[in-house]
């Protein structure tokens, strides 16, 4: 970028907020420590989810019944769940038909602050991971806790989070999808993994994310 081009792009960033998914970097310290864009917090009865191509934050669908997210959720910037992902989740599964759901890295944030705003920024340490399984789509759940968290922030990895509080997130997106009256949608986790296994599943998205959308890590340069 010459610097008149650097100039432009600087007053523009001043102008226009920055895209939450390619306009946000996903962090120095990458997998340990990650930028997460929030898009749902426990309070909301609503389906949220980032609009992919404007930005904005959009609603997806009204719950028609009681489920919460009992923790914040939202996704990593400049992550996507392409072939490398899916490939890792073949591999552990012992299969050969997933593919990546063609997705941002979906992240789990658990704080003991009663956080009631999305749209937001927060840096997340990663602990672990679900490995979900949507039909036949990798749909990787990354679990983290807010940095600097003053309860959870003792937590080394996803062994140390209790096993109430593993099931009640396995039993949130086990159902989350789940409308009365329709089939049962088909989705399962297969395994629960601790965070080395996160950090190469993050590593991965950010090498599909890279394929996928080669040119604009040189734009936002």
């Amino acid at each position: 970028m010459n610097s008149l081009s650097g100039q432009i792009f600087n007053l523009m960033t001043l102008l226009y907020r920055a895209h939450p998914w390619h306009g946000v970097e996903t962090g120095d310290q990458s997998p340990e420590i990650v930028n997460s864009y929030i898009e749902m917090v426990p309070t909301d009865t609503v389906k949220y989810e980032l609009d992919k191509r404007s930005g904005l934050l959009k609603i997806d669908r009204p719950q028609r019944f009681s489920s919460m997210p009992p923790m914040l959720y939202g996704l990593v910037p400049r992550t996507y769940c392409g072939e490398r992902v899916a490939e890792l989740c073949n591999s552990k599964t012992e299969r050969n038909d997933i593919v990546g759901d063609k997705d941002p890295l979906d992240i789990c944030v658990l704080t003991e602050r009663p956080i009631t705003q999305s749209n937001i920024i927060v840096q997340s340490v990663v602990i672990g991971g679900f490995r979900m399984i949507d039909n036949n789509e990798a749909d990787d759940k990354i679990i983290a806790f807010l940095k600097d968290d003053f309860v959870y922030g003792v937590w080394k990895d996803i062994s140390d989070v209790p096993e109430k509080l593993i099931e009640r997130l396995r039993h949130y997106f086990l159902t989350y999808k789940d409308i009365p009256g329709e089939a049962k949608h088909v989705t399962q986790i297969t395994h629960i993994y601790g965070r080395e296994e996160a950090y190469e599943v993050i590593r991965r998205s950010q090498e599909d994310y890279n394929v996928k959308f080669s040119g604009l890590d040189s734009f936002y340069q």
